[in-house]
């Protein structure tokens, strides 16, 4: 049976490249700091996004909650958006293992926060209050379909966190996504954070981890984090040459994943019973509303017929990446309008 996994970009197995890399990975410890291969990819990580430095993380969680945990003191807050990632799908993290605190404000459509909503956010200097130690951002914002914020919008947050004294982190999980969706470097829209992860297992294909980066203080603080939370590695240079790759190859290929998802998103909106609004969908993730009852078996003969994705609720998820061709686009839209048609 064909099968179209369309659940995440995570799903992404290493390209040939990749693969002979990882098997030809020059190694050493890295907690010595002497893996050669991991080196070389903090050092283009931090120059392709415009920072003095850089480190290797298993997963985007742990990213975010290192940037975290490195900003913040226990009885600390952080400002994030009501549909932050960090907020509602990492466990609680910063706060379990943190004693940070979440203070949420609303995202708008695109993801964006309100920078009057921001200022209001930051306590002022009260014995009664916590502290504000850092406002999140999350570039591409998931929950809002994937949108993409603009250097502008960056900048205007910057603002309010420089003016109140804060760190600014930006969750750049696709971060490449939105520098390809907007076609603008990557560097730009990183240039006014105080840190900000990006996420090697997404749509750049690698097998496992993820990257912080921000000047070289704050990476040697988020160092001494990381191995507290357990994420100190040896030879991890059979994994950190796959980034390498990814970083030189895999970037500007995000946009076939935008053509596929608005194909596919332009295809579902012509289909009964699905709502969808394709130009609310920028890059690789594609929202759609369920206007049926019978969604949870319209799913399930969906993976019967090898079409993975959406289920749990009527709003349904579609995620394009590499591996995912235009036909496997096709056969999508072929499965949906005859399982939608009965």
């Amino acid at each position: 049976m064909r099968v179209v996994d369309l659940r995440s970009d995570t799903v992404t197995h290493p390209s040939p490249e990749m693969r002979m890399a990882m098997y030809e990975a020059e190694l050493g410890d890295d907690v010595y700091g002497e893996d050669p291969t991991l080196n070389a990819l903090e050092a283009k990580a931090a120059e392709r996004l415009g920072k003095e430095a850089a480190v290797f993380v298993a997963s985007g969680t742990m990213g975010n909650l290192v940037s975290v945990l490195a900003h913040a003191q226990r009885g600390d807050e952080i400002i994030l958006g009501s549909k932050a990632h960090i907020f509602r799908s990492e466990a609680g993290g910063a706060s379990a293992l943190g004693g940070v605190s979440f203070h949420t404000v609303p995202n708008d459509d695109r993801g964006m926060l309100d920078p009057e909503d921001v200022r209001a956010a930051v306590r002022p200097n009260d014995p009664h209050m916590p502290r504000t130690a850092a406002v999140c951002l999350e570039n591409t914002q998931n929950a809002c379909g994937g949108a993409a914020l603009t250097q502008d919008d960056m900048q205007a947050i910057s603002a309010v966190a420089r003016e109140t004294n804060i760190a600014l982190h930006v969750d750049g999980a696709r971060i490449f996504n939105a520098a390809v969706a907007l076609e603008a470097p990557a560097s730009e829209l990183a240039r006014d954070a105080d840190s900000l992860t990006f996420c090697l297992s997404k749509g750049l294909s690698c097998p496992i981890g993820s990257i912080i980066v921000g000047d070289a203080d704050y990476i040697q603080e988020a160092r001494r984090w990381r191995k507290m939370v357990g994420g100190s590695m040896r030879q991890v240079g059979v994994i950190a040459a796959a980034g390498i790759v990814a970083l030189d190859t895999m970037v500007e290929r995000l946009a076939e994943d935008h053509a596929n998802a608005r194909k596919l998103a332009e295809g579902l909106a012509e289909i009964p019973g699905i709502d969808i609004d394709p130009d609310s969908l920028p890059t690789n993730l594609v929202f759609f509303e369920i206007q049926r009852d019978d969604w949870q078996d319209l799913h399930r003969q969906l993976v019967e017929r090898g079409v993975k994705g959406g289920g749990g609720t009527s709003r349904w998820r579609y995620v394009t990446h590499y591996g995912i061709t235009e036909s496997d686009i096709d056969y999508t839209l072929e499965q949906v309008r005859e399982v939608f048609a009965v």
